[in-house]
């Protein structure tokens, strides 16, 4: 087990020399007297090398998808070509700085001006804004501007209808906008129940905030309907757009007749994904709903770019000009690098694997609704529960085997939901391994369910009491640390 860097940590060592201070003041000539610390800061003494040997063996304890497979549904956690991290590191992209003049910065405006024409051709929207930080910043800048088109007509509606199969933050979002919700149930097939939507789809509804593919993996085979539905209220249909990997260069939410959706660049564009960010969650939107974006936006004239100022309709500023930066080069350099034939060969590769993984485990796990998926599916652990043996019991055997748990409990309303999403990243090896790894938990689970019980075992963390962890934190450690 890797030490505490403190614990590395001896009197006078450091990792960087200042020899010149002669015309450095010191912080008691500098701040005023209540700023200053009244005790010495303690902080480790350590070299460069300790430094670094340190982090890296605690990189080396993390699981990560350049470490092994990582099928956690809903969430597309895919290999990120290392060619975007290398371009998004030149010095023309990673050293700007947002108040530079713009005849300094054209290079990056032009990037953020194609990247936001890439992304309406993708999702066949007419304009869209690349502000939104994640994607369910994303969602709530959507429903802001689902909110200030009815505003703009003088109506106050009250609801917005979120399908049992939704992902999980768009009730949040919702709500966050001043929105109640109502939940539309889904029929046997996985889909949206018709009948149940035109019960709910009233004057009061703003719109639905919808899930395509949904998170059952299941593609809404009746989307046009849902739309007139919708639509005949003068509703605004609303695509969540975090399972886009399923459709690049098949189907355009524009086409299907959605008005807004978001996009997860972090997700379907390869960019680093998790550990609380960097994200990105663009929106693109019909024509009707442009002038509502947020602003400023990058505009062409001639050829120079430059931010283009708010307009009275638009929602306002969300984020900063240049939002993520870095995360946006890097979706701009894996859409240029694969081209639209690169794109549908993305989501047929995921399509595919997700459905060879479904075929083969369906012979060990009950797949509620099994049918032919889109990029992921959700198996249950149901039927192993007359061994003792639960959904997460499962999920943690697989870190023994140095594979990533999918997603567990999600969507609700699958029984002990088993959340899977191989993407196209996985070749056939990695796929057949995971599934030798599923057969041999399931066998384990009746003939031994007491390693079950107790994995993980060969990780740096053992298993915890994941309830009693998060209401009884105890950090008081780090503040007597500190102290004495």
């Amino acid at each position: 087990m890797e030490k505490l860097i403190f614990d590395y940590s001896k009197k006078g060592n450091s990792g960087v020399s200042i020899t010149n201070l002669k015309n450095i003041k010191s912080a008691n000539e500098i701040l005023p007297k209540e700023l200053l610390r009244e005790s010495e800061l303690k902080l480790p003494e350590v070299s460069e090398q300790e430094t670094v040997r340190h982090y890296t063996n605690l990189s080396s304890l993390n699981h990560h998808v350049d470490k092994d497979m990582y099928p956690l549904g809903s969430c597309t956690m895919k290999y990120n070509p290392k060619i975007n991290d290398k371009l998004s590191a030149i010095p023309g992209f990673s050293e700007i700085h947002p108040k530079q003049p713009k005849s300094t910065v054209q290079g990056a405006l032009q990037l953020m001006y194609d990247l936001e024409k890439y992304l309406c051709a993708i999702t066949g929207m007419y304009a869209a804004t690349l502000e939104p930080a994640a994607g369910s910043h994303g969602e709530l800048v959507g429903v802001l501007i689902m909110k200030k088109y009815h505003e703009s007509k003088g109506e106050k509606r009250k609801y917005i209808l979120i399908p049992d199969s939704a992902h999980g933050t768009n009730p949040s979002s919702a709500f966050s906008a001043g929105y109640k919700t109502l939940q539309v149930k889904s029929n046997e097939k996985g889909c949206i129940d018709l009948d149940d939507l035109k019960e709910k789809m009233t004057p009061e509804v703003a719109g639905i905030m919808l899930t395509n593919p949904n998170t059952l993996g299941v593609f809404e085979e009746e989307v046009e309907n849902i739309v007139n539905i919708v639509h005949e209220y003068d509703g605004v249909v609303y695509m969540d757009g975090a399972n886009l990997n399923a459709l690049l260069g098949i189907v355009r939410p524009g086409d299907m007749g959605f008005d807004i959706t978001h996009m997860n660049l972090h997700k379907t564009f390869s960019t680093p994904h998790g550990g609380g960010g960097p994200g990105s969650g663009p929106i693109a939107v019909a024509e009707k709903f442009a002038k509502y974006l947020p602003a400023p936006v990058v505009e062409k004239n001639g050829n120079e770019y430059a931010f283009k100022s708010t307009t009275d309709d638009s929602i306002g500023r969300v984020l900063g000009n240049y939002s993520n930066f870095s995360i946006l080069v890097r979706a701009y350099v894996y859409i240029t690098m694969l081209g639209l034939k690169g794109l549908e060969a993305v989501s047929r590769n995921a399509i595919l694997n997700s459905n060879y993984l479904k075929d083969n485990l369906i012979k060990t796990f009950e797949i509620p609704f099994s049918r032919n998926c889109m990029h992921e599916f959700v198996a249950s652990g149901e039927n192993f529960k007359k061994f003792g043996i639960r959904t997460l019991d499962i999920a943690k055997r697989l870190l023994d085997y140095g594979i990533h748990a999918p997603t567990v409990y999600f969507p609700l309303i699958v029984k002990e939901a088993l959340m899977i999403e191989p993407t196209e990243t996985e070749n056939i090896e990695s796929l057949d391994k995971f599934i030798e790894t599923m057969e041999k938990i399931a066998e384990e689970a009746q003939e031994n369910p007491d390693i079950l019980h107790n994995a993980p075992v060969n990780t740096p963390v053992r298993r915890l009491n994941e309830l009693k962890a998060n209401k009884e934190m105890n950090i008081r450690w780090i503040k007597e640390e500190n102290e004495n």
